[in-house]
């Protein structure tokens, strides 16, 4: 049987989720996993469902039969293949630890993802990256090259179809422009000093500060840099007997397991912008086994 999953964001109102399981009941499928929620503070409505299509129906069919349903309910609604895996560019600078780890649970298929490309502005990593047969892009950026550096950037991105962006650590301010064409499909991973400790070396400054809780903060990024709506965040406890430098290596291992647990929900489509912020429904059963060990 073909699993699918459809996501629906639209206006709340009554007998959305009725309207939704009654459709796929008659089209022959069988949900297996649903979550809703319904924000009464912006009045907006999200529903994320799993369900197989025990008739053998394909996305085209069952999307077009539902458009009368969704264009009743005024809803933005999206039928996704299970088995498709998203296409992602990974961009990474000179700290390789969110890469790795994105890198070994590809491998493994605990991230069921397309990796088209890496790009980055140092060599660094170009042998690692390459070892896995995935094509390697060193672009450098200046201030005098960045709009040249963008442009070829995003004809990477079309030129793969890529689908999402991952800044594993990528050490460059991107653009509005940028920001603006790929809304949404861009998350970017970094502490969760701020706004406390800014500029450079901030796990010493908090070392220095006495800080008892490490923290990282995975985001979709917008215009406003690091202030983009929240996908996941992590914390780690730290005492008095651990240095600077254990500070700073506790910190990539969280920065590494929250940009993980964020592509994961992005890629699994359980993360909606909702205004400022996201609403991010747990994953669905069997979504985070490896496809093998090693």
């Amino acid at each position: 049987m073909t699993k699918y999953c459809l996501t629906v964001t639209c206006p709340t109102r009554r007998g959305i989720v009725a309207a939704i399981s009654g459709y796929l009941a008659e089209k022959g499928c069988n949900i297996t996993d649903s979550s809703q929620f319904d924000d009464t503070a912006t009045g907006r409505f999200f529903m994320r469902v799993s369900f197989a299509s025990e008739e053998g129906l394909g996305i085209a069919e069952l999307e077009g039969d539902f458009a009368a349903t969704a264009k009743d309910l005024n809803m933005e609604a999206k039928f996704h293949d299970e088995a498709s895996k998203m296409k992602v560019i990974i961009m990474v600078s000179r700290f390789g630890h969110c890469l790795n780890d994105l890198l070994y649970r590809w491998r493994i298929g605990a991230l069921p993802i397309d990796i088209v490309a890496v790009i980055s502005n140092h060599m660094d990593y170009q042998k690692v990256v390459v070892n896995h047969d995935i094509p390697y892009y060193c672009i450098r950026v200046t201030k005098e090259n960045k709009p040249q550096a963008e442009a070829e950037q995003m004809r990477i991105v079309h030129e793969t179809g890529a689908e999402l962006i991952v800044l594993a650590r990528y050490m460059q301010v991107l653009s509005d422009e940028m920001c603006r064409e790929m809304s949404g499909r861009i998350i970017n991973i970094h502490h969760s000093f701020l706004p406390s400790f800014k500029g450079a070396n901030p796990y010493r400054q908090a070392y220095e500060r006495g800080v008892k809780l490490i923290g990282a903060t995975s985001h979709y990024v917008t215009t406003d840099l690091d202030e983009g709506p929240i996908i996941e965040q992590d914390t780690i406890r730290v005492t008095h007997a651990q240095s600077a430098d254990d500070y700073v290596s506790l910190g990539r291992d969280v920065e590494s397991q929250v940009l993980a647990r964020a592509i994961h929900a992005h890629i699994h489509r359980r993360s909606f912008l909702n205004g400022n912020k996201t609403v991010v429904f747990p994953a669905s059963p069997g979504s985070y086994a490896s496809e093998r060990m090693g």
